[in-house]
């Protein structure tokens, strides 16, 4: 929905979640020298205040980034994640989180290409003007994200690292997530596809895990993180899974010791955990 801010929520579990992932991905697909895409089909504003504006109101991040900002013992992968953040606050002091963009242009490279899409009028703008000194490598289009995605595939070094993460206030975007991956597989069936989603007490929440499973038999990775017990309300998140079509072999192996390690700092009570399963070929 148009009224959806991400900044709100930046640096909660979800983001979390997201970006020790996305981390993972980046790393592995820029150690081939050959030219990676990166197309963000709902990119927010690239960066976020955490002690000022829309992320103060409910200050979601000190259950988030917050959590792991000081600690000495978190799995590689996380610590990796961490040292992104770091880098994007360099006097040591958390007071900005790095949205996708961000993070991808920390660690693509000069020969890699970003494509970023945003329908919030808002964000969008706030997008071009962020990353105004970037273009060509880096290019903002104000719009939908779904059908922008239709046109960057195949991309011309037919390697790509897509990332769809719409907000799913409007129950329809599970179905758009859907038919996107649908089209998006008979375009450039070898990208890699990274679909995140929120655990909320909604039907279309519950069932898409297996809707995304049905999409292709193997190459699938699923893995989610549950914070807390829903509440009778049914409003709000209770955790967020990710979705990988063709994830690198070794993104499984690597998330074991993740996900428990998650579940036990990001808890905010006796029902977190978290799920983690693969299939592949």
């Amino acid at each position: 929905m148009l009224s959806y801010r991400h900044g709100f929520h930046a640096g909660n579990h979800a983001d979390v979640l997201k970006h020790v992932v996305l981390v993972h991905l980046l790393r592995y697909l820029t150690q081939k020298d050959k030219p990676l895409w990166f197309i963000d089909t709902h990119a927010g504003a690239a960066a976020y205040a955490l002690n000022e504006g829309y992320a103060t109101k409910n200050a979601e991040y000190e259950t988030g980034i917050a959590r792991l900002w000081g600690r000495e013992d978190p799995p590689q992968p996380v610590a990796d994640y961490v040292a992104q953040v770091r880098a994007f606050n360099p006097d040591g002091v958390l007071r900005r989180y790095p949205g996708s963009p961000q993070l991808a242009l920390q660690l693509l490279r000069q020969q890699d290409r970003l494509r970023l899409f945003e329908l919030h009028s808002t964000e969008s703008q706030l997008l071009q003007r962020y990353f105004r000194e970037d273009a060509p490598r880096v290019m903002v289009q104000a719009g939908d994200g779904f059908a922008g995605l239709q046109a960057q595939l195949p991309p011309p070094s037919r390697r790509a690292l897509v990332l769809i993460d719409p907000s799913y206030e409007d129950k329809g975007d599970y179905r758009r997530v859907l038919a996107a991956l649908r089209d998006a597989q008979k375009r450039f069936r070898p990208g890699v596809y990274a679909v995140w989603y929120p655990q909320v007490q909604r039907r279309e929440s519950r069932q898409f895990p297996e809707q995304l499973k049905e999409l292709q038999d193997k190459d699938w990775l699923h893995v989610a993180l549950t914070v807390k017990k829903p509440v009778p309300s049914g409003l709000g998140l209770h955790g967020s899974g990710m979705f990988i079509l063709n994830p690198p072999w070794m993104l499984s192996k690597a998330l074991d010791p993740v996900m428990p390690y998650l579940a036990k700092i990001l808890a905010q009570d006796a029902a977190a955990g978290f799920s983690l399963e693969c299939e592949l070929a």
